[in-house]
């Protein structure tokens, strides 16, 4: 009997060490990304693995886990829908779906942006999204700029995620492009909601653009720990 039991717990001790590992392998990066990329094959892979690293960058030095994670993928033009919102327990696409940018950024296409007051231009780089509220443009979501010098200004110029009438595919088919906002990641009104929702309350969202001095500067995408913690 005593041999009997000493067997099922080598055995269970067994089946958690292999429960473990399968658990830790799913949660590497290359993992996350294989399963996130075959749910959006239209996002380009440079913008997913880069969002993936500057998240992981971000986990690595101390910034607590997502549940969600938002990518834009600015290099796209207005008219596109270039914002995914992944759920990465899940792992699985919650929304593809139109995003707005700044009106000094560009018109169909975006090519500058800005982490200054008053430029009504976008930020690139990776953002903590935090509390909902309702606001001039109904329920919105506030967001915290993690990059320093590239957009840890957005709580100051009131960048946030809401909904805009001009986010619209019909504005498109009038005007060749989308509306534009002062800076804000406007989404459309029907999908403002769920956005908001799946995104409050400590989420990751990154914004892509191949801007050179962003790609070589970035504490996140480059993984520099001081950087990271002067502006913590």
């Amino acid at each position: 009997m005593l041999i009997f039991c000493c067997r099922l717990a080598l055995t269970a001790v067994t089946l958690a060490a292999l429960c473990n590992a399968a658990l830790a392998d799913s949660a590497k990066p290359h993992t996350l990304y294989s399963s996130l990329a075959r749910t959006a094959p239209e996002l380009n892979p440079q913008v997913l693995k880069s969002a993936l690293s500057a998240m992981q960058c971000a986990v690595n030095n101390g910034i607590e886990r997502s549940e969600r994670l938002a990518v834009i993928d600015y290099s796209q033009p207005s008219t596109a829908r270039r914002l995914w919102i992944f759920d990465l327990r899940k792992k699985t696409l919650v929304l593809r779906d139109l995003v707005a940018h700044g009106q000094k950024s560009g018109e169909n296409f975006a090519t500058a942006f800005s982490n200054r007051e008053g430029s009504y231009q976008s930020s690139l780089g990776l953002f903590r999204t935090q509390e909902s509220y309702q606001g001039a443009h109904g329920y919105s979501l506030r967001m915290d700029g993690l990059e320093p010098g590239f957009n840890d200004l957005a709580r100051d110029r009131a960048i946030v995620i809401h909904a805009a009438d001009y986010v619209s595919p019909l504005w498109s088919k009038r005007e060749g492009r989308i509306g534009r906002s002062q800076g804000c990641p406007a989404v459309r009104p029907q999908v403002a909601r769920q956005v908001v929702d799946k995104l409050k309350d400590g989420q990751f969202m990154f914004s892509w653009y191949p801007d050179q001095r962003w790609l070589k500067s970035s504490a996140y995408l480059n993984c520099k720990p001081r950087q990271i913690a002067s502006a913590g």
